[in-house]
């Protein structure tokens, strides 16, 4: 393996443009390691860490980094300057070309109705180019990502005495007024709003909805940070009152992980005084601890959409555990029953953060601990991230699995040679993975998985072990991908495919539950 670099003096790419450039370029045969970034001081450092340095660059320009063969770190090379200095057609002869748009101040010179930016620049620098938005009078979406905590909250702080939005810092999600922005699933307009701290979680939510006949007013984002203390839920509770007012929105649903004490108080409070009915997911929280006159609390985050479709419909929502069918129980038994004494284990591998927080709490409900990156209240640390021990639940889409390379949503191919280990374990019964479609995510997201799901499971088969598969797919059939084909092709290939990822989570649940009685 060798490494090689190239950088463009001067050149800005968005950084969902760069990491489909990146996922592009690693889909060469001998690439290893391909990265796509502007070069902040951030990112070098980062690439420098993961050996790709180290470089002489400035912070204007456009780098390239890579690990391979030396012949496909060429080709790389070669595909990536195509797709990175591609230009516009020229138009009609005679044309005159307009002046190119250089920052936010010529945009509204150009045309003074604009009144929404969306930034998305290394975060050294988000932060001023969300205030020059804002003192625009503009609502900004901070798709940008480690912005200091003392620069969100001066920008949220300005944003509410000037009656404007920051959705955002990470900001990865959003639907307003009907268009999807950043990862985001195309559904249908209708009664509900969204305001949500988690990107995965708005689209899980928002694609039930969907999925149950209803639709989106708006779904806005708020960052992860912005329930903190030391933020207050500034973008949540404006956000939630940009709905209160919202002459489409009916119900209003309210997505994060269980935020500050505080600011839980603040939140619960507005939605008691709201005329319309709210329901409150809190990950992890009790949901009793939410539910007040007019306030219903959900468990998990498929529950809130049903809840708030009911409420919408003028009906009494209901809630409880996540019902699985007599059927599909019978089925879980017999899968349980058929593996080998050594298969006693989860391995859950998402590239949604929230997918695998959910599918934590939904496996210590049945008394099953596990192993994680990011591990929720009494489970453990997974010191070593590359090689799981016991039940083990990740998610790849956490910066120490991205570094220098694509979010697996856009590039799954880390997700699917990380299942192809964990079916080669002989301790892993099943293997738990979500897909999730929409704008921004790979165009073909299974297109590698299936052929590990063919040749793994066919080896396990071999060794004397039948190793379950089960999936939730997170996405619409009006996405540019599938929901419709690639649930089938899933479904051919043996995966077991839920209609939501708390449902999946609750399949694997019951057959540890029953491995685990089958040991003692």
């Amino acid at each position: 393996m060798t490494t090689s670099s190239r950088y463009y003096p001067n050149l800005y790419k968005d950084s969902v443009s760069l990491m489909t450039v990146s996922a592009q370029i690693m889909s060469i045969d001998g690439i290893d390691t391909a990265s796509v970034v502007m070069a902040s001081a951030t990112n070098i450092d980062n690439l420098t860490d993961a050996g790709l340095g180290p470089f002489d660059v400035r912070p204007n320009d456009l780098l390239v980094a890579l690990s391979g063969t030396p012949e496909a770190c060429e080709e790389a090379l070669t595909k990536a300057d195509d797709l990175l200095t591609q230009t516009a057609s020229a138009g009609e002869v005679g044309a005159v070309a307009a002046q190119p748009v250089t920052s936010i101040q010529m945009a509204v010179t150009q045309d003074p109705s604009h009144n929404f930016v969306l930034v998305s620049v290394p975060g050294d620098y988000a932060a001023a180019e969300g205030m020059k938005a804002l003192r625009l009078g503009m609502d900004v979406m901070l798709f940008s990502d480690n912005v200091a905590v003392a620069d969100e909250l001066a920008l949220k702080t300005y944003a509410r005495d000037h009656d404007l939005m920051v959705m955002g810092p990470d900001c990865g999600t959003a639907i307003v007024n009907g268009v999807p922005l950043g990862f985001a699933n195309v559904v249908r307009r209708g009664p509900i709003g969204v305001v949500g701290a988690s990107g995965t979680g708005t689209q899980e939510v928002t694609v039930r909805v969907h999925q149950l006949g209803s639709g989106i007013s708006q779904a806005l984002g708020t960052g992860g940070h912005d329930l903190s203390e030391a933020i207050g839920g500034i973008s949540m509770l404006h956000g939630f009152a940009a709905l209160n007012e919202d002459p489409a929105t009916s119900v209003i649903i309210l997505v994060s992980k269980p935020p500050a004490a505080g600011v839980t108080a603040a939140i619960l409070d507005a939605a008691e005084a709201s005329a319309k009915p709210v329901v409150v997911i809190f990950l992890g929280a009790d949901p009793s601890a939410g539910t007040r006159n007019g306030v219903y609390g959900a468990a998990y985050l498929a529950q809130a959409a049903d809840m708030a479709v009911a409420l919408a419909k003028g009906q009494r929502p209901s809630g409880g555990d996540v019902a699985v069918s007599g059927e599909m129980r019978r089925r879980l038994s017999e899968a349980a029953r058929g593996m080998a004494p050594s298969q006693q284990f989860v391995r859950g591998i998402f590239s949604g953060g929230t997918f695998c927080f959910e599918a934590q709490l939904i496996h210590a409900a049945d008394g099953i601990t596990a192993y994680s990156n990011a591990p929720t209240a009494g489970n453990y640390t997974l010191e070593r991230i590359r090689l799981s021990q016991e039940n083990t639940i990740i998610d790849m889409g956490d910066d120490e699995f991205t570094q220098g390379r694509p979010h697996p949503m856009i590039d799954p191919s880390l997700r699917d040679a990380r299942i192809r280990q964990e079916v080669d374990d002989p301790a892993t019964g099943v293997v738990l993975f979500d897909v999730v479609l929409g704008y921004g995510s790979s165009l073909d997201p299974v297109a590698g998985l299936l052929g590990v799901i063919g040749t793994s499971r066919a080896a396990a088969k071999a060794a004397g072990r039948t190793v379950l598969f089960i999936c939730s797919v997170c996405g619409t059939d009006a996405d540019p991908q599938s929901r419709k084909d690639l649930v089938a092709a899933l479904q051919a290939a043996g995966v077991l495919v839920a209609s939501s990822n708390a449902e999946a989570a609750a399949w694997s649940a019951m057959v540890i539950a029953e491995r685990k009685k089958v040991a003692s």
